[in-house]
């Protein structure tokens, strides 16, 4: 697994929509059905990359706390399944299930979704405010599998409030690092 920062999508960005099966409830969903008039996150993970291992239980607080603020979040797997079978739909279900995912897991078979959002990594973070558009894009924090720095969510908790406050210009944007998204060839 080669360590890959985020790519850092143009802020301003509108939304790419999209149409994926939520391994859950097996119901094709829509970025336009997802989204919230406030603001939404969008976040490319999967199930065994030990950087989203390490922040899984962060993201259920952090989606949690703010969905009842009005968030709404949306989580989609792009990585290829034949070559890593550990992220297919049925190992998809399983780990939302057991973590009790408040978000849809979505499936990006084609991977067209990623490339759309130019995703590079998992995890990968992006946050757009009640008009589709790109407020920011990175990390969660810059807690790391193997470091002391504990887990808070801090970068993608300000981004979200200064998304939904409306203030922008007071947000770092720091790029994400994990797994490179496991591309099909």
């Amino acid at each position: 697994m080669a360590l890959t920062p985020s790519n850092m999508l143009a802020l301003g960005t509108k939304a790419p929509n999209f149409l994926l099966q939520d391994t859950v409830s097996g119901n094709h969903l829509s970025f336009d059905q997802l989204k919230s008039e406030k603001a939404t996150v969008v976040m490319f993970i999967c199930n065994h990359c030990p950087y989203v291992i390490h922040v899984n239980s962060e993201l259920v607080r952090i989606a949690k706390e703010y969905k009842s603020k009005g968030v709404s979040f949306i989580a989609i797997s792009s990585n290829d399944v034949e070559n890593y079978p550990d992220d297919s739909p049925d190992k998809m279900r399983l780990v939302a299930k057991v973590l009790q995912y408040p978000f849809p897991y979505l499936y990006d078979k084609r991977q067209e979704v990623a490339k759309s959002y130019d995703a590079a990594c998992t995890p990968d973070f992006y946050v757009f405010d009640g008009e589709d558009k790109l407020t920011y894009r990175g990390r969660l924090d810059d807690s790391r599998p193997g470091t002391d720095i504990p887990l808070t969510g801090k970068d993608l908790r300000k981004a979200i409030d200064h998304t939904l406050e409306g203030n922008l210009q007071e947000v770092d944007q720091y790029p994400s690092m994990g797994c490179n998204i496991k591309w099909k060839k």
